[in-house]
């Protein structure tokens, strides 16, 4: 099978978008938390991978093709910002604290979790930048000495959490502000949590988007003042 495959450049490609559209499907279907598009596709895709033995280099091949379109989808972010701004010109001093607060909160719990399981350096600065978009994350990992293979997983994991959690911690919390909900989907849970607070509401999906740029840029900068904290 892999042979075969290895002759086409767009398997991967093709194939998370099915299972994409399938995982659509399947949440209108059955609008439930767990029932999340991204976390179906990749269930399914590694189902196919696993059943057919083929190998995850074959598959990348094409799916990285994906990964292209990232940087235009994080400027489109910046849309709803800007129809926002007034709102945000309004909060920015709250709105500046609160993504402040949740990059150290970030920071100091992976160094707790990671100091209380006894895990070495290098998983410690892979996990430091999670929490922020893909395209920083990898270079903060690299620049720190991480594993930027640990760092991406950890990354989509989050994202992934951040957005079949994020309505059932809102709830739970009884977190209703806007403002509140965008940020906290944004700062904790990058990309994938802006699509889940473009669900909220658009106010909601501006403070997201707001928090990611923001986070990262925070992250870039506390990440090297806690890279000591685990030799």
């Amino acid at each position: 099978m892999n042979e075969i495959l290895q002759e086409s450049a767009y398997f991967g490609f093709f194939l998370a978008l099915a299972t994409y559209w399938v995982g659509l499907k399947i949440q209108k279907r059955f609008p439930y938390t767990l029932c999340n598009p991204l976390l179906i596709s990749t269930v399914l895709c590694i189902a196919v991978l696993l059943v057919f033995d083929i190998d995850y280099e074959v598959f990348d091949v094409g799916a990285s093709h994906i990964s292209y379109f990232l940087t235009p989808c994080t400027v489109c972010l910046a849309i709803p910002m800007y129809r926002q701004v007034q709102i945000l010109k309004k909060n920015l001093a709250a709105v500046l604290v609160s993504i402040v607060s949740g990059c150290l909160a970030a920071s100091l719990t992976i160094w707790g979790l990671c100091a209380l399981l006894g895990l070495d350096g290098s998983v410690y600065h892979s996990l430091q930048p999670k929490s922020v978009t893909t395209a920083i994350a990898i270079g903060v990992s690299a620049e720190l000495g991480g594993n930027t293979a640990l760092t991406i997983m950890s990354v989509v994991v989050t994202g992934m959490f951040g957005g079949i959690m994020a309505k059932v911690l809102c709830r739970l919390f009884h977190i209703k502000d806007p403002i509140a909900v965008g940020l906290a989907c944004g700062n904790s849970a990058h990309a994938m949590g802006t699509s889940k607070a473009l669900e909220f509401g658009e106010l909601e999906g501006a403070m997201s988007s707001l928090a990611v740029v923001v986070a990262g840029v925070v992250t870039v900068i506390f990440a090297p003042l806690f890279a000591g904290m685990i030799p």
